[in-house]
């Protein structure tokens, strides 16, 4: 069994990056399927690779593995000689968020796998309680039928994994590092995992992070109700770092 699944830009269009995705707590790569078929469809390379393996012993060690796994998966997406399109582009979310903002945060982050950027979608706070029972977990994933039923009829999901406690040190690591690419931080107000307060704080202390709150998602920001809105962010950050952190669009006059 292949390891990543893939998404291709449309046929006779020019490859404008590529996007790597990490999937969180439970979550399995079929969860980005809708996310990944979007962002292609606007001609991003798209590789969305397993959820990451944290040990809570050995966070060190774990995240160095981290690495090198996502460093042979944006050099094996390149699929010709001259390497995989830039800009490189981490998505991450939950867990997998943490995990990327905890490798680029460290002094001795492989350069190997140094993105152009990162987007880091529904990162837990450390203050999250019990979840529940599957219905209870995904109302706190989401409000969306069709995520729901994703979830729901995927055999690889691993049910209460939002219970499980998320390594104090991943979340130290992720709050506090110094990443030094763009960061787009995305957070549902409704998402009862997170901490506002920890995400503003992260984002002001980061050298070019935007925090974007999506209005009425839950936890799993990529993938609620909004989706749309939301893929839309995500495709408006890729292309302004595409334009070296320029905005493509300006709002010069609004009634709204």
């Amino acid at each position: 069994m292949t390891e990543y699944t893939d998404f291709h830009a449309p046929e006779g269009l020019r490859t404008r990056g590529t996007v790597l995705v990490v999937p969180g707590r439970g979550e399995t790569r079929a969860t980005y399927t809708r996310l990944g078929r979007r962002l292609a469809a606007d001609a991003y390379r798209v590789r969305v690779v397993g959820a990451p393996d944290l040990d809570a012993d050995g966070l060190s060690g774990a995240l160095t593995r981290f690495g090198d796994r996502l460093a042979a998966a944006a050099e094996d997406a390149a699929g010709d000689e001259d390497g995989f399109v830039r800009p490189l582009v981490l998505v991450g979310a939950d867990t997998g968020a943490a995990a990327v903002a905890a490798l680029l945060g460290r002094k001795d982050a492989p350069s190997a796998v140094l993105p152009d950027a990162v987007v880091l979608a529904g990162i837990p706070g450390t203050a999250a309680g019990p979840v529940g029972d599957w219905e209870d977990e995904l109302d706190v994933r989401t409000a969306c039928p069709a995520h729901r039923g994703t979830l729901t009829g995927d055999t690889g999901i691993r049910r209460g994994a939002l219970d499980e406690a998320v390594p104090e040190a991943l979340l130290t690591a992720a709050y506090g590092g110094d990443i030094d690419v763009p960061v787009l931080l995305l957070t549902g107000d409704a998402d009862p995992l997170a901490d506002r307060e920890a995400l503003v704080r992260t984002a002001k202390s980061l050298p070019r992070a935007r925090l974007s709150v999506v209005r009425d998602a839950h936890h799993d920001v990529l993938n609620d109700m909004q989706h749309r809105s939301v893929a839309a962010e995500v495709v408006t950050f890729l292309e302004t770092v595409r334009n070296e952190l320029v905005p493509v669009v300006t709002v010069d006059s609004s009634a709204w």
